[in-house]
């Protein structure tokens, strides 16, 4: 099958899936893999020890799929419904984690893409991934032209701004590569630097994430440093301010796929009840979601933080914070004692 072929085919068979952008590049070193060092060494990684641990992995596809020699990237847009206000008592869950764990839904498209190339080439070699993976995949997805990455860190796309998922279908076939987007169509706008609460974006296209709050509520296993407790705000899991504050996320459609609309619940959540759920329930009501990757103690911890931010304690938020301080877990215990300080000062 020539080269035009099957990337003809695998782009329509894609689309076909539902995935909203496809493009192709070469595997090749990315060009970023300096400026990974350079991020790890400064410390900006934070606990994200895996990153570092893996750093050598990322400097070429190969480590992922030997044999590899083009990458079709593949993005979902995923921008579904509006936040709801919020009232006093609840917390903010980021746009990405309202419905279903969106892993489980790309892989399953990823697996029927892969099977398909198969059929087309049988003997081929292929893998599909979904950012856990060791691969740069917003500097590859670049590369393929679906979009620039902006101030933020983020993947930006014209069409669908920067609420996407980002997926890659690692080939050893040699399929016909896509013009490149360009580096960046941000010009002089700093409208996400601005907003972000703890100011993690330290300068243009550079975070750290030891002060970012999709870190600290999401990947920090341990206590949040109480200097950017309060900065936190409603923030229950994960952050959009930089994403809701890009002016090119205004006008992106809304994404056609009903498992990403937000869950009964959770645009926004009441947060009173969580401490009344033993690890049984909680996994039970989070084990198919994003929010599992906080665990029950993350998310309890990070409820305990939003009640303490909430002026005056809203009815029953005392309540429940008096129950965490019976938590078998100490770093819930510590959470709910300094939110009930706060609202003893």
């Amino acid at each position: 099958m020539s080269p035009d072929d099957l990337t003809r085919s695998l782009k329509q068979e894609a689309r076909r899936l539902g995935f909203d952008l496809v493009g192709v590049t070469r595997a090749a070193e990315p060009s970023g893999f300096g400026r990974l060092e350079d991020w790890l060494a400064s410390g900006h990684a934070g606990r994200m020890r895996y990153l570092a641990d893996r750093r050598e992995a990322y400097r070429h596809p190969r480590h992922v799929l030997d044999g590899v020699r083009s990458l079709l990237m593949l993005g979902v847009g995923y921008r579904s419904a509006e936040p709801v206000p919020i009232e006093p008592g609840q917390g903010r869950i980021s746009r990405y984690a309202w419905g279903l764990d969106y892993h489980e839904l790309i892989h399953a498209r990823l697996k029927r893409l892969v099977a398909f190339h198969r059929r087309l080439v049988p003997e081929a070699v292929v893998r599909g991934v979904v950012d856990t993976a060791p691969l740069l995949e917003r500097e590859f997805a670049q590369r393929a032209g679906l979009g620039w990455i902006g101030k933020n860190t983020m993947l930006i796309n014209p069409k669908l701004g920067s609420w996407v998922f980002l997926a890659a279908l690692l080939s050893g076939e040699a399929l016909d590569v896509d013009s490149p987007s360009a580096e960046s169509h941000c010009g002089s706008c700093r409208a996400c630097l601005d907003a972000c609460p703890t100011g993690a974006l330290i300068e243009p296209y550079r975070l750290d994430a030891r002060r970012c709050i999709s870190y600290l509520t999401i990947e920090l296993r341990e206590s949040i440093d109480e200097p950017l407790r309060e900065s936190i705000g409603e923030r229950l899991f994960g952050c959009d301010a930089c994403q809701e504050a890009c002016p090119w996320n205004r006008h992106a459609p809304a994404t056609r796929e009903e498992a990403f609309a937000p869950r009964d619940g959770e645009n926004p959540v009441d947060l009173g009840e969580w401490f009344a759920l033993d690890d049984e329930a909680f996994r039970d009501r989070f084990r198919h979601t994003p929010l599992w990757r906080a665990r029950r103690r993350g998310l309890l911890r990070n409820a305990a933080i939003v009640l303490g931010n909430t002026r005056p304690a809203p009815p029953g938020a005392e309540a429940a914070l008096r129950q965490g301080l019976r938590d078998e877990d100490p770093m819930v215990r510590e959470a709910c004692s300094w939110a009930l300080a706060r609202h003893e000062a």
